[in-house]
C-alpha cells in the first residue's frame, strides 16, 4: 500500500519543472506539506550571502523550443521539460545547424536519452535532445526561441521537526531542484515524505528528527550558514 502511495506522489511531482529556485520548487513543497503538514517553507531572498556563496536570482520560464527547417517543432519544453537547459537565458533568433550545435547537448553513449543539463550560474541558452534525433537534423536555418527571465526572488525550502525524548536530532536532507526524473530526484523527496509521516506516527522517540527538502548545494550551504552552530550541538 505504502509503495503505491509513494508511486502516486511521484506520478504528481513529476510534470512540474523545478530548478535550485522558482515556482515548480514552491509547487513541490506545498504538494508534499499536503501530507506533512507541519512541514515548515522557508525562502531565503536572492543576493543574501551565505558563507561565501551567493542566493542567485530566480528562474522562470514559459515556453521553449526549436524550429526546424521545415517547421517542425522540436525539443519542446512543454512536452518535456529536460529539452531546455536550466537557467537558460531568453533567446530569439534564426541560425544555421552549425550555429545551433554550440547549444545542444546529447549523450551519444545514451542515444535514446534526454540528458538533464544545468547553467545556473552562466548566463548561457541550450537546449537537450537526444543523439538519436539530433543526428536526424539536417542543414538549414532553425528558429529558437525561449521565454524565460532571471529576477529578484528567493530561494525556498522546506523544514520539518518531529520532537523527540532528547533534543539530539537525526538529520535527514533530499534534494527538490531537479525537473522530471526519478532515480535522481523523485525517489528521495517521495519516500521522505513518506518515511516522516511514519515518523511521526510512532508512540515513542528517543530522538529527534529534523528533515529538509532542499535544492542541492547552494541550498545545504544556505541551510548550513544558517544553522551551523545549531547542528554542531545536536
Amino acid at each position: 500500500m505504502i509503495g503505491r502511495d509513494i508511486h502516486k506522489l511521484a506520478k504528481k511531482l513529476w510534470p512540474i519543472n523545478r530548478s535550485i529556485t522558482g515556482v515548480g520548487v514552491r509547487e513541490t513543497l506545498n504538494i508534499i506539506k499536503q501530507h506533512i503538514p507541519e512541514l515548515i517553507i522557508n525562502e531565503v531572498p536572492s543576493g543574501t550571502k551565505v558563507f561565501d556563496w551567493e542566493i542567485p536570482k530566480e528562474w522562470e520560464v514559459k515556453e521553449a523550443w526549436i524550429r526546424d527547417p521545415k517547421g517542425k517543432k522540436i525539443c519542446n519544453f512543454k512536452e518535456n521539460n529536460l529539452h531546455l537547459v536550466g537557467y537558460s537565458t531568453p533567446v530569439k533568433a534564426r541560425m544555421s545547424l552549425t550555429e545551433l550545435n554550440e547549444h545542444l547537448c546529447s549523450l551519444p553513449e545514451k542515444p535514446d536519452a534526454i540528458p538533464y543539463v544545468h547553467s545556473y550560474y552562466n548566463d548561457w541558452w541550450g537546449f537537450c535532445i537526444s543523439q538519436n534525433e539530433r543526428d536526424t537534423l539536417e542543414e538549414g536555418i532553425y528558429e529558437v526561441y525561449i521565454d524565460s527571465k532571471k529576477f529578484e526572488g528567493s530561494l525556498t525550502y522546506g523544514e520539518l521537526l518531529i520532537a523527540g525524548e532528547s533534543e539530539r536530532e537525526i538529520f535527514l536532507s533530499t534534494y527538490v531542484c531537479h525537473p522530471s526524473m526519478a532515480n535522481n530526484e523523485l525517489s528521495g523527496p517521495t519516500v521522505t515524505t513518506f518515511l516522516a509521516k511514519w515518523i511521526q506516527k510512532l508512540k515513542h522517540r528517543k530522538y529527534s528528527y529534523r528533515i529538509i527538502f532542499i535544492p542541492e548545494t547552494i541550498g545545504s550551504i544556505t541551510y548550513l550558514s544558517y544553522n551551523k552552530d545549531v547542528m554542531q550541538k545536536r
